[in-house]
């Protein structure tokens, strides 16, 4: 597969992304998480590239080559700058609409733009189904399984979680990939490949800003205040989706198929054997899941 880089700028970004498949082919932006970056998305490109995808992987905030324009931006890791960053990536390469996919941060990223900016997702996949996140419930307990599972979000809260990332941002995000993944089994080469992208200089302003503001214990960006207050009203998703969970994934425990009644187009909802990583681990299934959507949007394949 021959992937090109490129670059273009948004309102607050330099955005480094990789693009696919024929400039006039139908398009998808897929999203990674953290902590992951493009390479999650290696073996579901060239299946798409197949069906005639323009397929687009933007490092996010903080990953890779992506940078900020300006030293005086906020690091903001709220999910309203994830789906604003999606959005002003279509306005900046002329792109109308778009299948929007993802999982994890990216996951939100394509909710939040689906849930704010309809006109411009033709069709949502989205791992853990309405992946926006409800700041007023994360501030209350959860089941002492699932608070032992998100020991890095409580890490995170603390200076010293601060200090832990920097120091050790890639023996950190070792750890979350196999316990997010039990069942998967990858080699330090596959690592490495997506690795590098933490050592991009925003990245660990941007890690801790999302978890700080997540758990409602941060301020965010003043300009995005408007876009945070329709999220925070639970905005139903009224476009065509796909959505997934994975049976072996330790952060989704139960999978998330109740959230069905958020979504109020055309909607599908898949348990995948795989654990967080999905497009990784299951690639196959990942690339059904877009395709459906292209399928319901477009009439074909």
């Amino acid at each position: 597969m021959s992937s090109t880089t490129r670059r273009v700028k948004t309102d607050e970004l330099l955005i480094t992304f990789m693009q696919d498949g024929p400039s006039d082919g139908w398009p998808v932006v897929l999203s990674h998480g953290f902590p992951y970056d493009v390479h999650a998305f290696d073996e579901v490109v060239p299946l798409l590239v197949e069906h005639g995808a323009r397929v687009i992987r933007p490092y996010l905030r903080g990953f890779g080559p992506t940078s900020f324009l300006a030293s005086s931006s906020m690091r903001s890791g709220q999910q309203a700058a994830l789906g604003r960053d999606l959005v002003e990536l279509l306005d900046a390469l002329g792109i109308k609409e778009a299948i929007a996919a993802g999982f994890d941060w990216g996951g939100v990223a394509s909710c939040v733009a689906a849930a704010l900016w309809p006109d411009r997702v033709r069709g949502l996949v989205s791992y853990a189904s309405y992946d926006i996140v409800d700041i007023a419930r994360q501030r209350s307990a959860f089941h002492p399984a699932l608070e032992k599972v998100c020991w890095y979000q409580h890490l995170f809260q603390t200076d010293r979680g601060r200090d832990c990332l920097t120091m050790y941002r890639q023996e950190l995000c070792f750890l979350l990939w196999r316990e997010w993944s039990p069942n998967w089994t990858f080699d330090e080469v596959t690592f490495k490949k997506t690795a590098s992208s933490f050592d991009n200089p925003d990245f660990v302003d941007v890690v801790i800003h999302c978890y700080r503001f997540h758990f409602g214990l941060a301020e965010g960006d003043p300009s995005l205040d408007p876009l945070e207050r329709t999220l925070a009203t639970k905005p139903k998703i009224n476009v065509p989706a796909v959505t997934m969970d994975g049976l072996d994934d330790p952060l989704k425990p139960g999978g998330t198929a109740q959230q069905g009644e958020m979504f109020i187009d055309r909607h599908e909802h898949r348990a995948i054997k795989a654990g967080h990583n999905v497009p990784q681990e299951a690639p196959m299934a990942f690339v059904d899941a877009v395709l459906t959507v292209y399928r319901w949007t477009h009439g074909s394949c």
